[in-house]
């Protein structure tokens, strides 16, 4: 789940010719840490747990690591909780720790190399396409082989999806960039670089375009200013569909070559580099503070957890992410302490399940608690799939992994996020991830929407019980976290829990283990 699909939101909310969400700056900003009842949102109570139950509590630290597009480890509200190699020395071109990692002192990319850094990548179809178009160019139902029969149905089933996504992605870039022509056009005539909410309205517009235009900038300005709106979502929205048409569905387009590695190889273990922040970390640096923004420096906002250090480990592209990284990435944080995994991304398709499904079942094996996003398309995941997942191969399921759908402020019929995924038997829980204020790269901060930040939130909470109750073992913290959520009628045929996770609630449970 990258920077894209975030961005595909608004993206999509735009080409129906109105914005998707509220503004996040009639929240405040600190809401999923709050709680329904003292401060009417449907936050998670770490405030209050803070107040009532942690006072003078002693803890132990949690190392946490953010498995994403890379985290910005200067940022003022992050600097002072970034997880350090400290048996590592920098910059002597030696595995000083014999991990395997040269120089990996502030953790570790599986997207880079000597030759630089993979920023746009293609999503998995188009590698699976790519690939078995090769095997089948030409071979047709007729005269397929009877032991590739499946594998050709399957190029099949897949060559279709991809030439309606490619085609859909054609016709969202052509239909943004004559929005985007539309809007520059009339900001031009207004002569304002960026022009007010007023100067919107008093503008009188030429033609039906100009009119509907008009009225989609006010809508869109009418809780921001108009240089927000335009990058966010004009801007954002074309951006999304060209990198779509132009990275993720080109099936001529490859970047892995600058790392050096065998991509078709997912047993290759040692490859990367050390730039762990990347060439766009905006997606990482937002999930990091909502796990563990420092809450003792009274700047920016305060992460869930209290006492944890972060890891960055870069394996998510703009694009999709690839198996083999998935499984490295996961293994190298295991390796290097960290008792929590977050992974805010996820894909339709997998090229090697079985790589993920070993590096997973290694985590548990030490202990670890793994928490995933569940997506952002409104689908139901019993039925839909979103990679990597908690069911392995053979059908069992991994006992210490927490699948999170993104909930809203609202104690209503609001509360599931319109865009999030969900799932009876398959979403575990739900967590604020509508309109959550989080850090950004070169010291900003921005608001983000997805299951994306629904999930910080609960890898936070993990780290924050195991910080109070180490002794818990990775499957009692998940037990905790699913026996304590809010119950809400609008969740209880959609998830698993039926709930919100909540801090207040988990911590107390988690005292009487």
């Amino acid at each position: 789940m990258n920077k894209n699909q975030i961005r595909s939101l608004v993206a999509l909310a735009l080409l129906a010719a109105g914005p998707l969400f509220a503004s996040a700056q009639s929240q405040k900003k600190n809401w999923f840490n709050l709680d329904l009842k003292a401060d009417s949102v449907f936050g998670i109570s770490t405030e209050k747990a803070y107040q009532e139950l942690l006072t003078g509590k002693k803890s132990k630290t949690v190392i946490v690591g953010i498995l994403d597009s890379g985290v910005d480890g200067v940022h003022e509200d992050l600097k002072s909780v970034m997880w350090v190699n400290k048996k590592e020395k920098a910059g002597n071109g030696k595995d000083d720790d014999k991990n395997g990692y040269i120089d990996d002192v502030n953790g570790w990319s599986f997207l880079g190399g000597k030759g630089g850094n993979v920023d746009h990548e293609t999503v998995e179809i188009t590698r699976l396409v790519r690939r078995d178009a090769a095997r089948f160019a030409n071979v047709t139902e007729a005269t397929v082989k009877a032991e590739d029969k499946k594998d050709f149905e399957a190029y099949l089933a897949n060559k279709k999806a991809f030439d309606k996504a490619l085609a859909e992605a054609k016709t969202g870039l052509q239909r943004f960039e004559g929005f985007k022509g539309a809007v520059d056009g009339l900001v031009k005539k207004i002569g304002k670089e960026n022009p007010t909410l007023e100067d919107i309205k008093n503008y009188t517009p030429d033609g039906q375009i100009e009119s509907s235009v008009k009225n989609t900038l006010i809508r869109g300005l009418a809780n921001s200013d108009f240089k927000a709106f335009y990058d966010a979502q004009i801007k954002g929205g074309y951006d999304y569909f060209y990198g779509q048409v132009n990275y993720n569905y080109n099936l001529s387009y490859d970047p892995r070559p600058v790392v050096g590695d065998d991509p078709n190889n997912s047993n290759e273990r040692f490859y990367g580099n050390t730039d762990s922040k990347g060439p766009d970390p905006s997606h990482g640096t937002h999930v990091a503070g909502i796990v563990g923004a420092d809450r003792k420096n009274d700047i920016g906002i305060n992460g869930v957890a209290d006492n944890v250090l972060l890891m960055a480990v870069r394996n998510v592209p703009d694009g999709d992410e690839r198996d083999k990284d998935v499984a490295n990435a996961i293994r190298y944080a295991v390796d290097n302490g960290a008792k929590v995994l977050n992974m805010s991304f996820g894909k339709a398709y997998s090229w090697d399940k079985k790589v993920v499904d070993d590096a997973v079942k290694y985590a548990i094996s030490k202990d670890v608690l793994l928490v995933h996003a569940a997506g952002n398309d409104n689908k139901n995941l019993d039925v839909e799939n979103n990679f990597p997942t908690n069911k392995y191969e053979d059908g069992s399921l991994a006992s210490a992994w927490i699948t999170v759908g993104a909930s809203t402020p609202y104690n209503d019929k609001r509360l599931k996020a319109s865009f999030s995924n969900y799932g009876k038997t398959t979403v575990d829980v739900f967590a604020p991830g509508f309109g959550i204020y989080s850090t950004y790269p070169d010291q900003k901060y921005q608001d983000n929407n997805g299951t994306s930040m629904a999930s910080p939130v609960v890898a936070g909470l993990a780290a924050l019980i195991r910080s109070c109750y180490p002794k818990l073992k990775a499957t009692q913290v998940k037990e905790i976290i699913m026996k304590s959520v809010e119950k809400a009628d609008a969740l209880k045929d959609i998830c698993v829990t039926g709930g919100v996770v909540n801090a207040y609630n988990a911590l107390k449970l988690a005292a009487t283990y």
